[in-house]
């Protein structure tokens, strides 16, 4: 398969993805302009210090607000243990729409599905959240404002990782403001109780930028984040697990990420790895 075109390449990151619309300039003209613009804007939310929501579309997201159990979306793996009769699943779907900005991945499918769901084109593609990640431009412009949300594994798993001196010197960073935590699992069963959970975290969170990793409990979460904080709440996804030191590194745009690890096997027991496959399971003793 041909190499994405010129026009699709960010600096600072590397795409393994193939995908053949990546090699056709008609697919998204303006992509090396949007992402000037969407970080001129990221920019712009943060200093004006008013609470500030970014969702990204993948679709995931397309089965969970159509209730298909099926891919991540499937009810016992890992967003709900209920079925999506037994959840107040309307509020997913009324939460989802009420964000403030959305992203999608320039994939034709993927943006025939956002429109479907949606009813509206995207404001940028879902791309330059991850690149905003993996090529540590974000880190970069605030080093010291950032915050976290994601599983609470993860979340624990990071904060380790931020204690060694080589991974906070890849980041640019001296320490994430704030790591606040969502259930790994099931978060989506009970959305008034995740809710509350990260609220109490909120309550005394300094930091003026959030990278948002949640699963699908963010339809119903991300914009209610906006009455605990005044913080721009970014969605990056996966771009959580390259920070947890598991990203795979095929996905879009972190194909040159360094996965850092710990020896802490209690930290890695149990953790969701997504599409990620780790060393041990390749190489067992």
């Amino acid at each position: 398969m041909p190499e994405p075109l010129e026009q699709y390449r960010i600096a600072g990151t590397l795409n393994l993805d193939r995908h053949p619309c990546l090699s056709d300039p008609a697919t998204y003209p303006g992509f090396q302009q949007g992402y000037e613009a969407f970080k001129e804007l990221i920019v712009e939310r943060v200093a004006c210090r008013q609470a500030w929501t970014l969702y990204k579309f993948g679709y995931g997201d397309y089965l969970f607000l159509n209730r298909r159990s099926e891919g991540s979306a499937t009810v016992g793996l890992r967003a709900l243990s209920k079925s999506y009769e037994q959840i107040d699943h309307h509020l997913f779907v009324e939460g989802a729409g009420r964000c403030d900005a959305y992203a999608c991945e320039i994939l034709p499918d993927h943006v025939d599905c956002f429109r479907e769901v949606f009813g509206r084109a995207m404001d940028f593609p879902a791309e330059y959240c991850y690149a905003a990640v993996a090529s540590r431009w974000v880190f970069r412009t605030f080093p010291d404002a950032i915050g976290l949300i994601g599983a609470d594994r993860k979340m624990r798993l990071i904060n380790r990782l931020a204690d060694c001196e080589d991974y906070r010197r890849y980041l640019g960073i001296e320490r994430f403001t704030d790591l606040v935590s969502v259930p790994q699992r099931f978060a989506c069963d009970d959305l008034l109780a995740t809710e509350r959970q990260v609220a109490r975290q909120l309550e005394n969170a300094r930091a003026r930028l959030f990278l948002v990793g949640i699963g699908h409990v963010k339809s119903g979460l991300l914009h209610r984040l906006k009455r605990y904080s005044d913080a721009v709440f970014l969605d990056v996804g996966q771009g959580i697990d390259a920070l947890a030191g598991i990203i795979d590194t095929e996905k879009p745009f972190f194909g040159g990420w360094r996965n850092f690890s710990v020896e802490a096997p209690s930290l890695y027991a149990e953790l969701d790895y997504l599409s990620y496959v780790p060393y041990a399971f390749l190489h067992p003793d």
